[in-house]
């Protein structure tokens, strides 16, 4: 029994060592050896830098974006801008509500800059957090247009330049949305209007394509939406622990990894992720047609994504538009469009927090964008509870210590069944140890003893391992719940720690976790194991090490947890008559 028990702790002291090495190699920018069970398969290394056409069974194909002297797809629209009214000229607008700042380019009336004046910069913390940009460093846009349909000529496209129709560019106190409106020339027969309508408190644009047939002949046309990324990792610098400061480190990248890339939801194929690589490799596996669900482009905190009514056909895509470069989206046709008359498409852009509540209320589904991974089934009811806990306590950080605590509550009896286990093994540890060093040179009657032991005390070794994994996907679920919340972004708690998504300033908090963790292992009992003794105290101290560049709300949670089990442990302790003693190593 003792040879499982061992067995038991080799293996997750094995698992957690394969799990330190999986968030070094993601650290250096190796791929993860456990990518999500809702992820599409990767691309193998080397794939070859192709530009896929649309994954759409259309004939004509989205236009080349970004790039002016990219060739051109078969059927695509030519890169270069179609002809336009004498009056339009390249122009920058910038539109602003109570929590958007916005930049759209007159050239397609393309969306090229989003700034979240309520979510601030991690490192200029007077500054709004960019999620569109179309910066020298960085491409991140939301374009429209129009494909003509079979061997139909050339339709204003996201290179088309536009006129800016006159219209208020900033929301007024006591108005509660603004417009911004875009018209095209006649392109190949055909106008188009777009209007952007923003509303107060709300990061869900609606967006109206006005198709206007102003030709002799009739006119079938496909509406075009896509998000272009490049696939560079967002920029998720944190401020170095003011500690740090005095080395001259300012800044410097999270120890932890999330998801970056686009995404698809239909109700058939429900949420599918699909990294950069895999497009790149013309390896992906999405539904191509759909009549519901939404494009996606994700990234830690934040999302962006455009969704047409449900019962529309479209066609979905993702594809590789240049060097880094890659674009998700969706065609939808229009019906034939006779000379003369028009056709309006209603769509929603999404550009904004992952906040849960919010992104339920917009579409279904939407809400997946915030990726628990395959704990989504726990952690939901947690981040549900945790919420409520915040509508009474208003304190994040104290919303947390909450949920620890009723967490605690409901696992008390496993946890009681768990102490109980390790208070009898440390009480007949004494004999175990007198039997192990009088036997040592027998080892068949060595364990043959133990097993006596064991029988005579009612012990089970592995009584107090069983209660606790069963506990595990919990407590990891709400690990992820923290690590994926954007409401923890600039969330205060007490004193000195005032961003619970940032590592504590000064090293408190994982300074105190430590010191838990080890006293926590002091009052465990020592395994007979000499060497097994060693590993107990071992890898506290290797996590301990990966928490100090942790965000303050996941170190919280930990200490939390700790402080709840060591008092649980010590009451179990007393009330079983058997003192509770710290078991130090011994390392020589």
């Amino acid at each position: 029994m003792n040879d499982i028990r061992r067995t038991i702790w080799w293996v997750i002291f094995g698992f957690s060592m394969v799990l330190l090495w999986d968030q070094w190699q993601v650290l250096n920018g190796h791929k993860s050896l456990f990518p999500s069970s809702s992820q599409v398969a990767k691309a193998p290394a080397g794939a070859a830098s192709t530009v896929p056409s649309v994954v759409a069974g259309n004939s004509a194909a989205v236009p080349s974006s970004m790039t002016p002297g990219l060739p051109a797809t078969p059927g695509a629209v030519p890169t270069g801008a179609p002809s336009t009214a004498p009056a339009a000229r390249k122009e920058r607008v910038i539109v602003s509500t109570d929590v958007l700042t916005l930049s759209f380019d007159s050239e397609g009336g393309t969306l090229v800059r989003s700034v979240f004046n309520k979510y601030k910069d991690l490192t200029d913390k007077d500054a709004g957090f960019v999620l569109l940009d179309d910066g020298a460093d960085r491409v991140y846009v939301a374009q429209t247009g129009l494909i003509a349909r079979g061997a139909g000529g050339v339709l204003p496209t996201h290179k088309t330049l536009m006129t800016v129709l006159p219209g208020e560019r900033a929301l007024k106190d006591g108005e509660n949305e603004l417009q911004v409106k875009f018209e095209s020339a006649d392109v190949g027969g055909v106008k188009l209007v777009k209007t952007y309508t923003l509303k107060r408190g709300s990061y869900d644009i609606a967006v109206r394509h006005d198709i206007i047939n102003t030709g002799t002949a009739a006119v079938t046309a496909q509406l075009y939406m896509q998000l272009v990324r490049d696939g560079n990792d967002p920029v998720n610098k944190i401020p170095a622990p003011k500690l740090l400061h005095y080395f001259g480190v300012q800044n410097m990248p999270s120890f932890y990894s999330t998801f970056t890339g686009p995404a698809v939801y239909t109700e058939a194929k429900k949420y599918q992720k699909v990294e950069f690589k895999t497009i790149e490799g013309n390896k992906v596996d999405v539904e191509k047609e759909a009549s519901n669900g939404y494009v996606a482009m994700v990234q830690h905190y934040f999302a962006s994504a455009w969704i047409l009514p449900d019962g529309l056909k479209r066609d979905l895509f993702l594809r590789k538009v240049d060097t880094n470069l890659y674009a998700v989206g969706m065609i939808t046709p229009l019906d034939s469009i006779a000379p003369g008359a028009s056709k309006f498409i209603e769509s929603r852009l999404f550009v904004g927090p992952q906040e849960e509540k919010t992104l339920e209320a917009i579409t279904p589904g939407l809400e997946l964008v915030k990726d628990y991974g395959w704990l989504t089934i726990l952690a939901k009811p947690l981040y549900w509870l945790l919420d409520k806990l915040h509508g009474f306590i208003q304190n994040w950080g104290w919303s947390i210590v909450a949920l620890v605590l009723l967490l605690k509550i409901a696992f008390y009896w496993l946890n009681a069944k768990a102490y109980s286990s390790m208070a009898k093994m440390k009480a007949i540890n004494p004999k175990i140890t007198e039997m192990r060093a009088r036997l040592k040179d027998k080892p068949q009657e060595m364990q043959q003893a133990m097993m006596k032991i064991y029988r005579e005390e009612k012990v089970n070794p592995v009584g107090g391992c069983f209660p606790i994994m069963i506990q595990i996907p919990v407590f990891i679920a709400l690990y992820w719940v923290l690590l994926s919340s954007v409401e923890m972004r600039n969330a205060p708690w007490v004193l000195w720690i005032h961003d619970l998504s940032a590592p504590d300033p000064y090293f408190i908090l994982p300074i105190v976790m430590t010191l838990t963790t080890l006293l926590q292992t002091a009052l465990n009992p020592a395994p007979p194991d000499p060497m097994q003794a060693k590993l107990m105290w071992f890898m506290p101290l290797i996590f301990s090490v990966m928490f100090f560049f942790f965000p303050a709300g996941l170190v919280l949670y930990w200490i939390t947890n700790n402080i709840l089990s060591i008092t649980q442990q010590w009451v179990i302790n007393t009330r079983m008559g058997v003192p509770p003693q710290f078991n130090l190593p011994k390392f020589r």
